[in-house]
């Protein structure tokens, strides 16, 4: 395996709290010995276990990012019991510019694992992650929302292992986040994805998803940071009682494709439904208008199979391809 190029302006092995640059090299015509400076936090005090915490793994993505720094500044290294690894920006082209990509590669953060020490900016970030930081690594948390397209009501994404230990103690985790959904799938370890490279680093990775459609929802944010502190304490890295959550978390599953709705053509894309809905198999979904053409009537969509709506787009201009809905269904036993 090739060495990562990264420059860490922090010691990740000393204890206390540190706050600076993973330096990724980067010469470009306005900069010849330029790097891009992707924020990284340590809070560290002695033994125990070691949490990856990622934010703005895509740009445009925001809870994750100003949670994680909320996070980051009220935490004082006696509070904690092992040691945190914060990056509130993980593509930081991306967050900089508020777009899901990166601006420099077009590089999609979660689909670019296990990355590559010597390929693109997002590639080189993917490898520094992987390779340095979730190889030290118990636990990875990796905080999205539905960016700029999509909006989810709070929902855990949690891979299903085969053993029943590991089965309840991921459960556990759920519970003590609290959050209203969890969707469970299989874990596809040769992906790309941040869930993938935490299953071939032996890490127990959780993925949420709060909010999105461009802005920030306080009572989310609010949410969100009240689960960080339950799920730290939950696995005894931070001091404190676990306040109780009274609403267990449902679990969900999303069968296949059909359980999404995508447009077909381009218009304008008007819902009829509203996230956590249930909807039948047959029901109206909404309509795709083509104001351009008067002649031309909507084209109705309907849902393919009884289902729960967990997440639906938020711009109405649509192309072919794009994702309306995002429908689960609901596991019992």
């Amino acid at each position: 395996m090739n060495q990562s190029p990264v420059e860490l302006e922090i010691d990740l092995n000393q204890d206390g709290w540190q706050c600076g640059f993973a330096r990724i090299p980067h010469s470009v015509h306005r900069s010849a010995y330029g790097f891009i400076p992707v924020p990284i936090i340590s809070i560290k005090n002695g033994e125990g276990p070691v949490i990856l915490m990622l934010g703005g793994n895509h740009g445009d993505e925001y809870e994750g990012q100003v949670a994680l720094n909320s996070l980051a500044r009220s935490l004082k290294p006696n509070q904690i019991h092992g040691q945190l690894i914060i990056l509130p920006m993980a593509n930081f082209p991306a967050a900089q510019a508020g777009l899901r990509t990166s601006p420099i590669d077009s590089g999609n953060l979660n689909r670019s694992f296990p990355g590559n020490p010597q390929g693109s900016p997002t590639e080189i970030i993917a490898h520094f992650i992987e390779h340095t930081l979730l190889a030290k690594a118990d636990h990875l948390i990796d905080i999205h929302s539905g960016g700029s397209s999509l909006y989810y009501h709070p929902t855990a994404l949690l891979s299903t292992p085969p053993s029943p230990k590991e089965q309840r103690l991921r459960q556990n985790i759920l519970n003590a986040l609290g959050m209203p959904k969890a969707i469970l799938y299989e874990t596809e370890v040769d992906a790309g994805y941040s869930s993938s490279a935490a299953a071939r680093n032996k890490a127990i990775g959780v993925l949420l998803e709060i909010g999105g459609g461009g802005r920030i929802s306080s009572d989310f944010l609010h949410q969100l940071e009240k689960a960080l502190l339950r799920y730290l304490q939950h696995i005894n890295v931070l001091d404190g009682t676990n306040e109780q959550v009274l609403t267990p978390t449902r679990n969900f599953r999303v069968p296949s494709k059909d359980y999404y709705i995508h447009a077909r053509q381009e218009g304008l894309f008007q819902p009829e439904v509203k996230i956590d809905d249930q909807v039948e198999s047959g029901q109206l979904a909404g309509w795709i208008h083509f104001p351009e053409d008067v002649k031309r009537n909507p084209e109705k969509l309907v849902f393919q199979h009884p289902a729960t709506v967990i997440a639906l787009r938020v711009p109405a201009k649509v192309i072919a391809g794009d994702c309306l809905y995002e429908t689960a269904i609901e596991v019992t036993s």
